[in-house]
Protein backbone atom coordinates (compact mmCIF):
# COMPACT_ATOMS: atom_id res chain seq x y z
CA UNK A 1 0.00 0.00 0.00
CA UNK A 2 2.98 2.01 0.41
CA UNK A 3 5.94 3.28 -2.35
CA UNK A 4 9.17 4.86 -1.27
CA UNK A 5 11.06 7.43 -2.89
CA UNK A 6 10.30 10.64 -4.67
CA UNK A 7 11.59 14.37 -4.32
CA UNK A 8 11.43 15.78 -1.22
CA UNK A 9 10.74 19.59 -2.41
CA UNK A 10 7.15 18.38 -3.25
CA UNK A 11 5.21 18.42 -0.63
CA UNK A 12 2.66 15.90 0.60
CA UNK A 13 -1.29 16.86 1.19
CA UNK A 14 -2.58 14.87 4.06
CA UNK A 15 -6.46 13.89 3.08
CA UNK A 16 -7.79 12.76 6.70
CA UNK A 17 -10.78 9.99 6.56
CA UNK A 18 -13.61 12.82 6.79
CA UNK A 19 -12.13 15.46 4.53
CA UNK A 20 -12.44 13.62 0.95
CA UNK A 21 -13.12 16.50 -1.11
CA UNK A 22 -11.10 16.53 -4.74
CA UNK A 23 -11.90 20.43 -4.95
CA UNK A 24 -11.65 21.67 -1.32
CA UNK A 25 -9.23 22.09 1.58
CA UNK A 26 -5.58 21.32 0.85
CA UNK A 27 -6.14 19.36 -2.74
CA UNK A 28 -8.44 22.64 -4.36
CA UNK A 29 -6.53 23.22 -7.79
CA UNK A 30 -4.18 21.30 -7.43
CA UNK A 31 -2.92 19.05 -10.07
CA UNK A 32 -1.05 15.34 -10.28
CA UNK A 33 2.98 16.41 -9.99
CA UNK A 34 2.59 18.85 -7.40
CA UNK A 35 1.96 17.16 -4.86
CA UNK A 36 1.72 13.12 -3.54
CA UNK A 37 -1.49 12.52 -1.45
CA UNK A 38 -1.20 10.68 2.25
CA UNK A 39 -3.89 8.90 3.87
CA UNK A 40 -3.65 7.30 7.36
CA UNK A 41 -5.83 4.37 8.63
CA UNK A 42 -5.13 4.03 12.26
CA UNK A 43 -4.66 1.09 14.05
CA UNK A 44 -5.69 2.77 17.49
CA UNK A 45 -8.13 4.51 15.84
CA UNK A 46 -10.30 1.48 14.83
CA UNK A 47 -9.84 -0.49 17.98
CA UNK A 48 -10.81 2.72 19.80
CA UNK A 49 -14.73 1.71 20.12
CA UNK A 50 -16.96 -0.89 19.73
CA UNK A 51 -17.95 0.58 15.77
CA UNK A 52 -21.18 -0.35 14.01
CA UNK A 53 -19.61 -2.36 11.42
CA UNK A 54 -21.75 0.05 8.69
CA UNK A 55 -19.92 3.12 10.25
CA UNK A 56 -16.62 1.01 10.13
CA UNK A 57 -16.85 -0.08 6.52
CA UNK A 58 -18.24 3.32 5.23
CA UNK A 59 -15.43 5.52 6.59
CA UNK A 60 -12.32 3.17 5.43
CA UNK A 61 -14.10 2.25 1.93
CA UNK A 62 -15.00 5.98 1.55
CA UNK A 63 -11.17 6.46 1.99
CA UNK A 64 -10.00 3.71 -0.34
CA UNK A 65 -11.96 4.64 -3.08
CA UNK A 66 -11.31 8.51 -2.45
CA UNK A 67 -7.44 7.40 -3.07
CA UNK A 68 -8.00 4.44 -6.06
CA UNK A 69 -10.16 8.06 -7.95
CA UNK A 70 -6.78 10.22 -6.98
CA UNK A 71 -4.23 7.29 -8.14
CA UNK A 72 -6.52 7.13 -11.65
CA UNK A 73 -6.16 11.17 -11.92
CA UNK A 74 -2.01 10.56 -11.93
CA UNK A 75 -1.39 11.40 -8.26
CA UNK A 76 1.19 9.64 -6.06
CA UNK A 77 -0.94 8.28 -3.13
CA UNK A 78 0.87 6.86 -0.42
CA UNK A 79 -2.50 5.02 1.93
CA UNK A 80 -1.11 4.13 5.39
CA UNK A 81 -2.17 1.84 7.99
CA UNK A 82 -0.43 2.48 10.77
CA UNK A 83 -1.02 2.20 14.59
CA UNK A 84 -1.64 5.92 15.17
CA UNK A 85 -2.33 8.46 13.31
CA UNK A 86 1.19 10.40 14.31
CA UNK A 87 3.03 6.71 13.28
CA UNK A 88 1.89 6.91 9.35
CA UNK A 89 2.82 10.32 9.30
CA UNK A 90 6.71 9.75 10.90
CA UNK A 91 6.61 6.67 8.83
CA UNK A 92 5.46 8.51 5.82
CA UNK A 93 8.04 11.34 6.03
CA UNK A 94 10.94 8.78 6.77
CA UNK A 95 10.02 7.15 3.26
CA UNK A 96 9.34 10.04 1.39
CA UNK A 97 11.99 12.99 3.07
CA UNK A 98 9.41 15.25 3.22
CA UNK A 99 9.75 18.54 4.53
CA UNK A 100 6.32 19.85 3.64
CA UNK A 101 2.62 18.51 4.84
CA UNK A 102 -0.68 19.95 4.30
CA UNK A 103 -3.50 19.53 5.55
CA UNK A 104 -6.92 21.35 5.85
CA UNK A 105 -8.15 22.13 9.58
CA UNK A 106 -9.14 19.14 11.28
CA UNK A 107 -13.03 18.71 12.65
CA UNK A 108 -12.10 17.92 15.63
CA UNK A 109 -10.46 19.72 18.61
CA UNK A 110 -8.21 16.79 19.25
CA UNK A 111 -7.00 16.47 15.31
CA UNK A 112 -6.07 20.12 15.49
CA UNK A 113 -4.24 19.93 18.14
CA UNK A 114 -2.33 16.77 16.83
CA UNK A 115 -1.22 19.02 13.52
CA UNK A 116 0.10 22.22 15.29
CA UNK A 117 2.07 19.31 17.34
CA UNK A 118 3.69 17.46 13.85
CA UNK A 119 4.27 20.64 12.92
CA UNK A 120 1.50 20.56 10.15
CA UNK A 121 0.60 23.41 7.77
CA UNK A 122 -3.26 23.82 7.71
CA UNK A 123 -5.40 25.67 4.96
CA UNK A 124 -9.14 27.20 6.22
CA UNK A 125 -11.46 24.50 6.70
CA UNK A 126 -14.29 24.93 3.75
CA UNK A 127 -16.37 21.86 4.67
CA UNK A 128 -19.11 23.91 5.99
CA UNK A 129 -20.67 27.91 4.83
CA UNK A 130 -20.42 28.81 7.74
CA UNK A 131 -16.41 28.56 9.40
CA UNK A 132 -16.22 28.46 13.00
CA UNK A 133 -14.48 31.68 13.22
CA UNK A 134 -17.33 33.81 11.55
CA UNK A 135 -19.36 31.83 13.69
CA UNK A 136 -17.02 32.68 16.80
CA UNK A 137 -17.77 36.64 15.62
CA UNK A 138 -21.12 35.96 14.85
CA UNK A 139 -21.86 35.10 18.35
CA UNK A 140 -19.62 37.78 20.30
CA UNK A 141 -21.99 40.45 20.88
CA UNK A 142 -24.62 38.42 21.79
CA UNK A 143 -25.28 38.22 25.62
CA UNK A 144 -27.34 34.66 24.23
CA UNK A 145 -28.27 33.58 20.94
CA UNK A 146 -29.91 30.77 20.08
CA UNK A 147 -30.20 28.74 16.75
CA UNK A 148 -33.30 30.64 14.64
CA UNK A 149 -31.32 33.78 14.82
CA UNK A 150 -28.37 32.14 13.44
CA UNK A 151 -30.42 30.31 10.88
CA UNK A 152 -32.37 33.91 9.51
CA UNK A 153 -28.78 35.34 9.48
CA UNK A 154 -27.50 32.21 7.60
CA UNK A 155 -30.53 32.54 4.86
CA UNK A 156 -29.86 36.24 4.45
CA UNK A 157 -25.70 36.24 4.08
CA UNK A 158 -26.46 33.09 1.93
CA UNK A 159 -29.00 34.14 -0.34
CA UNK A 160 -30.75 30.92 0.34
CA UNK A 161 -34.51 31.10 -0.28
CA UNK A 162 -34.96 34.74 -0.24
CA UNK A 163 -37.22 37.00 -2.94
CA UNK A 164 -37.34 40.22 -3.04
CA UNK A 165 -39.93 42.55 -1.03
CA UNK A 166 -41.57 45.32 -0.78
CA UNK A 167 -38.79 46.22 2.22
CA UNK A 168 -35.93 44.43 1.00
CA UNK A 169 -35.08 40.60 0.77
CA UNK A 170 -37.56 38.58 2.37
CA UNK A 171 -38.17 35.17 3.03
CA UNK A 172 -39.19 32.83 0.35
CA UNK A 173 -43.45 31.85 1.22
CA UNK A 174 -43.60 34.79 3.44
CA UNK A 175 -41.99 33.41 6.77
CA UNK A 176 -39.19 31.95 8.21
CA UNK A 177 -40.27 29.22 9.31
CA UNK A 178 -42.75 26.40 8.65
CA UNK A 179 -42.69 23.88 11.71
CA UNK A 180 -46.15 24.26 12.23
CA UNK A 181 -46.73 22.51 8.63
CA UNK A 182 -44.52 19.72 9.06
CA UNK A 183 -45.08 17.93 12.59
CA UNK A 184 -47.89 15.75 11.30
CA UNK A 185 -48.91 12.40 13.17
CA UNK A 186 -47.49 9.59 11.56
CA UNK A 187 -50.00 8.32 8.76
CA UNK A 188 -52.18 5.83 8.99
CA UNK A 189 -52.93 5.22 5.06
CA UNK A 190 -49.95 2.33 4.82
CA UNK A 191 -48.61 4.95 2.01
CA UNK A 192 -45.34 3.74 0.20
CA UNK A 193 -41.84 5.88 1.48
CA UNK A 194 -39.35 7.01 -1.05
CA UNK A 195 -36.89 3.99 -2.10
CA UNK A 196 -32.97 4.50 -1.82
CA UNK A 197 -30.67 2.89 -4.48
CA UNK A 198 -28.68 0.41 -3.29
CA UNK A 199 -25.17 0.47 -4.93
CA UNK A 200 -23.26 -2.49 -5.34
CA UNK A 201 -20.60 -3.58 -3.19
CA UNK A 202 -17.08 -3.55 -4.95
CA UNK A 203 -14.06 -5.26 -4.23
CA UNK A 204 -12.79 -2.47 -2.09
CA UNK A 205 -15.99 -2.78 0.10
CA UNK A 206 -15.59 -6.40 0.16
CA UNK A 207 -11.57 -6.19 1.12
CA UNK A 208 -13.04 -4.07 4.17
CA UNK A 209 -15.68 -6.14 5.16
CA UNK A 210 -13.53 -9.05 5.30
CA UNK A 211 -11.33 -7.13 7.89
CA UNK A 212 -13.34 -5.30 10.19
CA UNK A 213 -12.78 -6.42 13.93
CA UNK A 214 -14.82 -8.91 15.62
CA UNK A 215 -15.90 -5.90 18.11
CA UNK A 216 -18.04 -4.36 15.14
CA UNK A 217 -21.76 -5.20 15.87
CA UNK A 218 -24.77 -4.29 13.53
CA UNK A 219 -26.16 -5.59 10.15
CA UNK A 220 -23.42 -6.15 7.32
CA UNK A 221 -22.69 -3.29 5.14
CA UNK A 222 -25.34 -3.58 2.37
CA UNK A 223 -24.89 -0.84 0.04
CA UNK A 224 -27.08 1.63 1.56
CA UNK A 225 -24.49 4.40 2.48
CA UNK A 226 -22.12 5.99 -0.42
CA UNK A 227 -18.85 5.66 -0.54
CA UNK A 228 -17.81 7.97 -3.48
CA UNK A 229 -18.47 10.92 -4.59
CA UNK A 230 -20.76 9.46 -7.61
CA UNK A 231 -22.70 7.73 -5.31
CA UNK A 232 -23.30 10.66 -3.29
CA UNK A 233 -24.68 12.98 -6.31
CA UNK A 234 -26.62 9.92 -7.23
CA UNK A 235 -28.52 9.53 -3.09
CA UNK A 236 -28.44 13.26 -3.59
CA UNK A 237 -30.34 13.29 -6.94
CA UNK A 238 -32.79 10.79 -5.80
CA UNK A 239 -33.46 12.64 -2.76
CA UNK A 240 -34.76 16.34 -4.47
CA UNK A 241 -36.72 14.01 -6.82
CA UNK A 242 -38.74 11.65 -5.35
CA UNK A 243 -38.18 12.75 -1.27
CA UNK A 244 -38.08 16.34 -0.36
CA UNK A 245 -41.58 16.86 -1.67
CA UNK A 246 -43.07 14.11 1.11
CA UNK A 247 -40.29 15.08 3.69
CA UNK A 248 -41.51 18.07 5.70
CA UNK A 249 -45.27 16.86 6.73
CA UNK A 250 -44.17 14.05 8.57
CA UNK A 251 -40.41 14.85 9.44
CA UNK A 252 -41.01 14.26 13.36
CA UNK A 253 -43.10 11.10 12.83
CA UNK A 254 -41.54 7.67 13.81
CA UNK A 255 -42.81 4.25 11.86
CA UNK A 256 -41.94 1.06 13.49
CA UNK A 257 -41.80 -0.52 9.61
CA UNK A 258 -40.24 2.47 8.20
CA UNK A 259 -36.51 3.29 9.70
CA UNK A 260 -36.11 6.68 7.56
CA UNK A 261 -39.78 7.65 6.14
CA UNK A 262 -38.61 10.51 3.55
CA UNK A 263 -35.63 11.61 5.33
CA UNK A 264 -32.81 12.78 2.99
CA UNK A 265 -30.23 10.20 4.54
CA UNK A 266 -27.77 12.36 2.95
CA UNK A 267 -25.77 13.61 6.21
CA UNK A 268 -23.42 10.44 6.14
CA UNK A 269 -22.22 12.10 2.75
CA UNK A 270 -21.50 15.57 3.85
CA UNK A 271 -19.36 14.41 7.43
CA UNK A 272 -17.39 12.81 4.92
CA UNK A 273 -17.06 15.32 2.17
CA UNK A 274 -18.35 13.58 -0.81
CA UNK A 275 -21.27 16.33 -1.20
CA UNK A 276 -20.82 20.16 0.32
CA UNK A 277 -23.60 21.59 2.10
CA UNK A 278 -24.04 24.24 -0.48
CA UNK A 279 -24.50 22.09 -3.63
CA UNK A 280 -26.80 20.13 -1.06
CA UNK A 281 -29.36 23.26 -0.25
CA UNK A 282 -28.67 25.10 -3.30
CA UNK A 283 -30.60 21.46 -5.04
CA UNK A 284 -33.06 22.04 -2.33
CA UNK A 285 -34.00 25.99 -3.17
CA UNK A 286 -33.97 24.84 -7.15
CA UNK A 287 -36.97 22.61 -6.79
CA UNK A 288 -39.01 24.96 -4.79
CA UNK A 289 -38.30 27.82 -7.68
CA UNK A 290 -38.79 25.07 -10.03
CA UNK A 291 -42.11 24.08 -8.37
CA UNK A 292 -41.16 20.78 -7.69
CA UNK A 293 -41.63 20.90 -3.68
CA UNK A 294 -43.66 22.62 -1.55
CA UNK A 295 -42.27 25.27 0.24
CA UNK A 296 -42.70 23.78 3.96
CA UNK A 297 -41.08 20.78 2.52
CA UNK A 298 -38.00 23.05 1.21
CA UNK A 299 -37.81 25.07 4.13
CA UNK A 300 -37.71 22.24 6.76
CA UNK A 301 -34.85 20.28 5.12
CA UNK A 302 -32.72 23.91 4.20
CA UNK A 303 -33.08 24.72 8.09
CA UNK A 304 -31.28 21.22 9.07
CA UNK A 305 -28.36 21.74 6.83
CA UNK A 306 -27.67 25.55 6.42
CA UNK A 307 -29.33 26.15 10.26
CA UNK A 308 -28.88 23.46 12.66
CA UNK A 309 -26.10 21.45 11.46
CA UNK A 310 -23.86 24.47 10.88
CA UNK A 311 -24.96 25.76 14.41
CA UNK A 312 -23.96 22.61 16.06
CA UNK A 313 -20.45 22.91 14.12
CA UNK A 314 -20.35 26.10 15.48
CA UNK A 315 -20.81 26.11 19.00
CA UNK A 316 -18.40 22.71 19.25
CA UNK A 317 -15.52 24.89 18.22
CA UNK A 318 -16.48 27.63 20.48
CA UNK A 319 -17.08 25.98 23.58
CA UNK A 320 -14.76 22.97 23.29
CA UNK A 321 -12.33 21.72 24.67
CA UNK A 322 -14.27 22.38 28.47
CA UNK A 323 -17.41 21.56 26.83
CA UNK A 324 -17.11 17.33 26.11
CA UNK A 325 -16.90 17.89 30.39
CA UNK A 326 -19.85 18.85 30.92
CA UNK A 327 -22.34 16.65 33.41
CA UNK A 328 -24.18 19.56 35.00
CA UNK A 329 -27.45 17.06 36.13
CA UNK A 330 -24.75 14.79 37.29
CA UNK A 331 -25.91 12.00 35.17
CA UNK A 332 -23.64 8.35 36.33
CA UNK A 333 -25.69 5.66 34.62
CA UNK A 334 -24.29 3.01 32.11
CA UNK A 335 -25.48 3.24 28.53
CA UNK A 336 -28.68 0.43 28.92
CA UNK A 337 -28.15 -2.85 27.30
CA UNK A 338 -31.42 -2.41 25.54
CA UNK A 339 -29.39 -0.03 23.24
CA UNK A 340 -26.86 -1.60 22.85
CA UNK A 341 -28.20 -4.69 21.74
CA UNK A 342 -26.78 -6.62 24.49
CA UNK A 343 -30.50 -7.08 26.25
CA UNK A 344 -34.03 -7.50 24.68
CA UNK A 345 -36.40 -4.98 25.77
CA UNK A 346 -40.17 -5.02 25.69
CA UNK A 347 -40.76 -1.28 25.03
CA UNK A 348 -41.48 -1.14 21.81
CA UNK A 349 -40.48 2.12 20.53
CA UNK A 350 -36.86 1.31 22.21
CA UNK A 351 -37.18 -2.24 20.63
CA UNK A 352 -37.79 -0.67 17.16
CA UNK A 353 -35.14 2.44 17.09
CA UNK A 354 -32.70 -0.10 17.95
CA UNK A 355 -33.03 -2.36 15.31
CA UNK A 356 -33.31 0.29 13.30
CA UNK A 357 -29.81 1.23 14.02
CA UNK A 358 -28.69 -2.59 14.00
CA UNK A 359 -30.08 -2.84 10.59
CA UNK A 360 -28.64 0.70 8.88
CA UNK A 361 -26.20 2.33 11.45
CA UNK A 362 -28.76 5.08 11.22
CA UNK A 363 -32.03 6.43 12.90
CA UNK A 364 -33.53 9.41 12.32
CA UNK A 365 -33.63 12.74 14.67
CA UNK A 366 -36.66 12.06 16.73
CA UNK A 367 -35.60 8.56 17.23
CA UNK A 368 -32.36 9.80 18.49
CA UNK A 369 -33.92 12.69 20.45
CA UNK A 370 -37.45 11.43 21.77
CA UNK A 371 -36.57 7.57 22.20
CA UNK A 372 -32.61 7.33 23.12
CA UNK A 373 -31.63 10.89 24.13
CA UNK A 374 -35.15 11.34 25.87
CA UNK A 375 -34.97 8.08 28.00
CA UNK A 376 -30.71 8.33 28.48
CA UNK A 377 -32.18 11.91 29.90
CA UNK A 378 -35.21 11.18 31.98
CA UNK A 379 -33.22 7.62 33.61
CA UNK A 380 -29.90 9.91 33.96
CA UNK A 381 -27.75 8.28 31.91
CA UNK A 382 -23.75 9.32 32.05
CA UNK A 383 -23.45 12.01 29.18
CA UNK A 384 -19.97 11.10 28.20
CA UNK A 385 -20.85 7.54 27.97
CA UNK A 386 -24.01 8.16 25.89
CA UNK A 387 -22.09 10.26 23.55
CA UNK A 388 -19.21 7.67 23.06
CA UNK A 389 -21.96 4.81 21.86
CA UNK A 390 -23.85 7.49 19.84
CA UNK A 391 -20.58 8.70 17.82
CA UNK A 392 -19.60 4.93 17.62
CA UNK A 393 -22.95 3.35 16.47
CA UNK A 394 -24.60 5.88 13.64
CA UNK A 395 -22.97 6.16 10.36
CA UNK A 396 -22.85 10.10 10.20
CA UNK A 397 -21.42 9.97 13.86
CA UNK A 398 -18.49 12.63 14.35
CA UNK A 399 -17.52 14.17 17.78
CA UNK A 400 -18.48 17.54 16.48
CA UNK A 401 -21.69 16.31 15.71
CA UNK A 402 -22.41 14.09 19.06
CA UNK A 403 -21.10 16.22 21.60
CA UNK A 404 -23.77 18.98 21.21
CA UNK A 405 -26.42 17.25 20.05
CA UNK A 406 -26.14 14.57 22.66
CA UNK A 407 -24.70 16.92 25.46
CA UNK A 408 -26.53 20.00 24.92
CA UNK A 409 -29.73 19.16 22.90
CA UNK A 410 -30.65 15.40 24.38
CA UNK A 411 -29.12 14.95 28.22
CA UNK A 412 -29.06 19.18 28.48
CA UNK A 413 -25.79 18.26 30.18
CA UNK A 414 -25.09 21.96 29.82
CA UNK A 415 -26.95 23.42 31.53
CA UNK A 416 -29.24 24.87 29.35
CA UNK A 417 -25.99 26.39 26.94
CA UNK A 418 -27.49 24.49 23.81
CA UNK A 419 -31.14 24.63 24.50
CA UNK A 420 -33.65 26.26 27.50
CA UNK A 421 -35.64 23.40 28.33
CA UNK A 422 -34.54 19.26 28.44
CA UNK A 423 -35.92 17.55 25.84
CA UNK A 424 -37.96 15.30 28.31
CA UNK A 425 -41.16 13.49 27.77
CA UNK A 426 -43.60 11.32 28.67
CA UNK A 427 -45.38 8.29 26.68
CA UNK A 428 -47.86 10.79 25.52
CA UNK A 429 -45.78 12.40 22.51
CA UNK A 430 -44.18 8.93 21.83
CA UNK A 431 -48.13 7.55 21.37
CA UNK A 432 -48.78 10.61 19.31
CA UNK A 433 -45.84 10.79 17.00
CA UNK A 434 -45.44 7.25 16.37
CA UNK A 435 -46.98 3.84 15.78
CA UNK A 436 -45.30 1.68 18.97
CA UNK A 437 -47.50 2.45 21.31
CA UNK A 438 -50.06 0.69 19.41
CA UNK A 439 -48.28 -3.47 20.08
CA UNK A 440 -47.12 -2.67 23.58
CA UNK A 441 -47.28 -3.88 26.77
CA UNK A 442 -46.63 -0.60 28.70
CA UNK A 443 -49.56 1.97 28.96
CA UNK A 444 -48.61 5.39 27.88
CA UNK A 445 -51.20 7.10 29.77
CA UNK A 446 -49.99 5.30 33.55
CA UNK A 447 -47.24 6.01 35.58
CA UNK A 448 -47.76 3.33 38.07
CA UNK A 449 -48.09 -0.20 37.93
CA UNK A 450 -46.23 -2.89 36.00
CA UNK A 451 -48.07 -1.73 32.80
CA UNK A 452 -47.08 1.84 33.13
CA UNK A 453 -45.22 3.13 30.48
CA UNK A 454 -41.29 3.50 31.64
CA UNK A 455 -41.14 6.93 29.62
CA UNK A 456 -44.19 8.81 31.64
CA UNK A 457 -42.86 7.09 35.17
CA UNK A 458 -39.46 8.24 34.52
CA UNK A 459 -40.88 12.03 33.31
CA UNK A 460 -42.44 13.07 36.60
CA UNK A 461 -39.56 11.46 38.54
CA UNK A 462 -37.27 13.37 36.41
CA UNK A 463 -38.72 16.79 36.94
CA UNK A 464 -39.34 15.87 40.78
CA UNK A 465 -35.21 15.25 41.42
CA UNK A 466 -34.66 18.18 39.27
CA UNK A 467 -37.28 20.69 40.15
CA UNK A 468 -35.06 22.88 42.73
CA UNK A 469 -32.69 23.30 39.50
CA UNK A 470 -35.47 24.16 37.09
CA UNK A 471 -37.36 25.80 39.35
CA UNK A 472 -36.56 29.52 37.61
CA UNK A 473 -37.33 27.99 33.87
CA UNK A 474 -40.00 29.56 32.90
CA UNK A 475 -40.26 26.76 30.13
CA UNK A 476 -40.74 24.51 32.65
CA UNK A 477 -43.22 26.30 34.81
CA UNK A 478 -46.49 24.39 33.77
CA UNK A 479 -44.91 21.06 33.90
CA UNK A 480 -43.25 21.44 37.53
CA UNK A 481 -46.86 22.72 38.68
CA UNK A 482 -48.49 19.54 37.04
CA UNK A 483 -46.00 16.98 38.86
CA UNK A 484 -46.39 18.89 42.36
CA UNK A 485 -50.41 18.12 41.88
CA UNK A 486 -50.15 14.33 41.99
CA UNK A 487 -51.26 12.72 44.44
CA UNK A 488 -49.69 9.78 43.67
CA UNK A 489 -46.18 10.92 43.12
CA UNK A 490 -43.90 8.77 45.95
CA UNK A 491 -45.64 5.62 44.40
CA UNK A 492 -44.09 6.85 40.40
CA UNK A 493 -40.91 7.72 42.32
CA UNK A 494 -40.21 4.39 44.19
CA UNK A 495 -41.49 2.17 40.47
CA UNK A 496 -39.11 4.52 39.03
CA UNK A 497 -36.51 3.05 41.04
CA UNK A 498 -37.30 -0.07 40.34
CA UNK A 499 -37.29 0.66 36.39
CA UNK A 500 -33.96 2.23 35.46
CA UNK A 501 -32.47 -1.27 38.12
CA UNK A 502 -34.36 -2.93 35.54
CA UNK A 503 -32.79 -0.60 32.54
CA UNK A 504 -29.34 -1.03 34.07
CA UNK A 505 -29.72 -5.14 34.15
CA UNK A 506 -31.36 -5.06 30.95
CA UNK A 507 -34.50 -7.25 32.34
CA UNK A 508 -37.04 -3.91 30.91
Amino acid sequence: MTASGGSNDVPTVWVLGDQLRREGGALAGRRPGECRVLLVVSERKIGSKRWHRQRLHLVLSAMLHFADELREEGFDVDVRRAPTLAAGVAAHRDDYGVERIIAMEPMSWDGRELLDRLGVETVRNDQFLCHYDDFAEWAADRDTFKMEDFYRWQRRRLDVLMEDGPNGAEPAGGQWNFDHDNRERPPKDGRAWPVITRFDLDHIDREVIDHLPDTCWGAAPDGTWPVTRRQALARLDEFIATGLAPFGPHEDAMLAAEWKLAHSVLSSSMNLGLLHPGEVVDAAAEAWWAGDAPISSVEGFVRQVIGWREYVWGVFWLWMPGYRGVNDLGATRPVPPAFTGAAPTEMACVGNAVGHLHDHGYTHHIERLMVFGNLALTAGVDPAAMTDWMWASFVDGAEWVMLPNVLGMALHADGGRMATKPYASGGAYLNRMSDSCRGCRFDPKRRTGDDACPFTTLYWDFLARHADRFAGNHRLARQLAAMRQLDDLPAVRERAVRIVAALDAGDL
